[in-house]
């Protein structure tokens, strides 16, 4: 099974509904302080579930979301069908976007589910995308000495910050004994050092460096903003 039908399937990645609320709502607060201008085209690659599209998409002037599994796929366009700025891409409409038409791209925790040759034409794809200065954020990307227990230890600082501690230590009791925890202790996730993702980046058309804060609550991930160039 692959990562994708992982997630096409029944899983548990927020522990309740309070979770799932402000983990969307401070990855939207952060991204849109990086959004270059009012006027800006935006994709947001591999999005989720996507709750702050609406708050994204009054900072920019048009919002493309993009994820590959079918079942979020449908959900987000049942949920933001009435927008006129957010536009939801199926695979071919993703392809057919005009090259160079985007002036920013987000890939916020996608890059850990991919191989290293899909990492490559993931960041190819955006440099074909992406406007000359035009911006790629690669956001939750994990270093090598990264593992499950520091993910849970930011989990849990995250829940006690946002009031639902208790339901987070009953999350990771769970998650112990699930799918993803077998799927990632099987499949492990793809990590990079920080020379090995400017490379990337760099090698492929961007001119990269390592932003001062990881977007989200897991600080011990880091985030990296690419000009292309």
């Amino acid at each position: 099974m692959s990562w994708r039908d992982f997630w096409n399937g029944d899983h548990a990645l927020y522990v309740n509904s309070r979770h799932r609320a402000l983990y969307y709502a401070d990855i939207g607060k952060e991204v849109a302080e990086l959004l270059p201008s009012p006027d800006a085209y935006v994709l947001d690659y591999g999005c989720g579930e996507a709750l702050a599209a609406d708050f994204l998409a009054e900072k920019c002037a048009r919002l493309y979301l993009y994820d590959p599994v079918p079942r979020i796929e449908a959900s987000l366009r049942q949920r933001y069908k009435a927008s006129e700025k957010i536009v939801v891409l199926d695979d071919a409409r993703l392809e057919a976007l005009p090259e160079s038409s985007l002036d920013m791209m987000i890939c916020n925790s996608v890059l850990q589910y991919l191989s290293r040759e899909e990492c490559g034409a993931l960041v190819a794809f955006a440099a074909a995308k992406l406007k000359l200065g035009g911006r790629l954020v690669v956001a939750d990307i994990i270093p090598p000495h990264v593992d499950a227990l520091t993910d849970s230890w930011a989990l849990v600082e995250f829940a006690y910050r946002g009031g639902f501690l208790l339901a987070a230590l009953r999350g990771l009791f769970a998650t112990f004994f699930s799918r993803y925890r077998k799927k990632r202790g099987r499949m492990g996730l793809t990590t990079f050092a920080i020379p090995e993702m400017q490379r990337l980046l760099s090698t492929r058309g961007f001119e990269a460096r390592r932003f001062e804060r990881n977007i989200g609550h897991n600080q011990a991930r880091m985030t990296f903003i690419a000009k292309r160039v």
